[in-house]
């Protein structure tokens, strides 16, 4: 027989740039400033829900769409902002975010349909738009004053009559970006000029700062029956790795949602579903300090980088700074990222790996600052070392 081959659509995703840096990270015994997961755990009474529910029974498959208690839990998290969802109708537990975003694609788009993208993107993004065989279109950030932006004109100019679909991400990973309520309702306007699907990723929905705000777009005049809000328990409640998320959207929606997602994990989490339901209940004070903490570790990284010669953006949220390398006199984000850990015992992600145009992203790199403050100290100690590298010096070749 034949061996298999990979479909050409999936050919460009047999590894992410996070597993790959995390995975050099592991080799090289450097500082992971690459993967964004957090090193401290979550609120105590959350694991010691997930602990009583572990050994009180709750270790068979759950409902389909979610244990009750969790899709109640989502429903009146929701209602905090205004946005009121039918836990029975509206609400669909997934295998974490990058679940939900994928059976959303593959229920909503078809081949020769086209999905429009804001880049730099999060890179699950591209691979779930070419499983569903569909055609990414992807739209650049702009550089505005000490932001990025979204180009609105050239968000009208990707719509084509083959356009199904928006996906966004804000609070923005990679950049850190806090869409602003005009650009959310540039994006609002086109959706319904077109009658397009919005599907929001809204997974740092909580991790915001200082005076910037998170808008949903479903929150927005003709937006609700047409959006797909997508967040999760991992960033929220410091634990990535149980992979607890969900969507929100119309009872027509959701049913196209589900249709896909039964046949992807079915169900997943079922004793960790209840935790997540406590979390939601009771848990935003702890989210508010851990908003707090990740401001002041924001900080600390980002001037740590500065000192260290790198030209940072603000953040505004989520896990993430961004920095110019050119400063310090490299040319070559992406080949400096692979140089890093071997050079200065830190990796750190290129943006490169995150967009359809990596000529004009190859001067940034993405760091991570959701981590100890010693951890952070000591990457930046380390990332002095790079002013005494002369760029001539650096190998350009990738040692994997």
């Amino acid at each position: 027989m034949r061996e298999p081959v990979l479909v050409p659509r999936l050919q460009p995703f047999t590894s992410t740039i996070f597993s790959e840096m995390t995975a050099l990270a592991v080799r090289s015994g450097a500082i992971n400033l690459g993967q964004g997961f957090p090193d401290t755990d979550g609120p105590r009474p959350m694991l010691d829900a997930a602990k009583e529910a572990l050994f009180g029974g709750a270790n068979q498959y759950p409902p389909g769409p979610g244990r009750p208690e969790l899709r109640k839990a989502i429903a009146g998290h929701r209602a905090r902002l205004g946005l009121h969802y039918d836990p029975d109708s509206e609400i669909l537990v997934t295998a974490g975010a990058t679940e939900a975003i994928a059976a959303t694609l593959l229920a909503l788009a078809d081949r020769g349909d086209e999905v429009v993208v804001i880049e730099p993107y999060y890179d699950s993004y591209a691979a779930a738009i070419a499983m569903a065989g569909a055609t990414r279109r992807a739209v650049p950030l702009v550089s505005d004053g000490n932001r990025f932006a979204l180009d609105v004109d050239t968000l009208r100019a990707a719509v084509t009559p083959a356009t199904k679909a928006i996906l966004l991400n804000s609070p923005h990973n990679p950049t850190g970006t806090v869409f602003t309520r005009a650009e959310l309702e540039a994006v609002a306007a086109v959706c319904i000029e077109h009658d397009l699907v919005a599907v929001q990723d809204e997974v740092y929905e909580h991790l915001v700062f200082d005076d910037h705000e998170h808008i949903p777009l479903a929150s927005l005049p003709g937006m609700r029956e047409r959006t797909v809000s997508i967040s999760s328990a991992g960033k929220t409640f410091n634990c990535t790795g149980w992979k607890i998320g969900w969507a929100c959207a119309s009872p027509e929606l959701i049913a196209a949602v589900t249709a896909s997602k039964q046949f992807l994990t079915f169900v997943s989490g079922g004793p960790l579903q209840p935790a997540v339901a406590y979390a939601l209940e009771h848990e935003l004070g702890w989210v508010e300090q851990l908003r707090t903490s990740l401001a002041a570790k924001r900080d600390r990284l980002s001037q740590g980088l500065r000192e260290a010669g790198f030209t940072v953006w603000p953040s505004a949220g989520t896990y993430f700074v961004c920095a110019d390398v050119r400063p310090l006199g490299f040319a070559d984000a992406e080949e400096l990222a692979w140089q890093l850990p071997e050079r200065a015992g830190v990796t750190a992600v290129p943006i490169t790996g995150l967009t359809d145009h990596p000529d004009e992203w190859n001067h940034v790199l993405r760091f991570a600052f959701c981590k100890r403050d010693d951890v952070l100290d000591e990457a930046v100690e380390r990332l002095h070392q790079l002013r005494s590298i002369a760029p001539s010096g650096v190998d350009q070749a990738r040692t994997r």
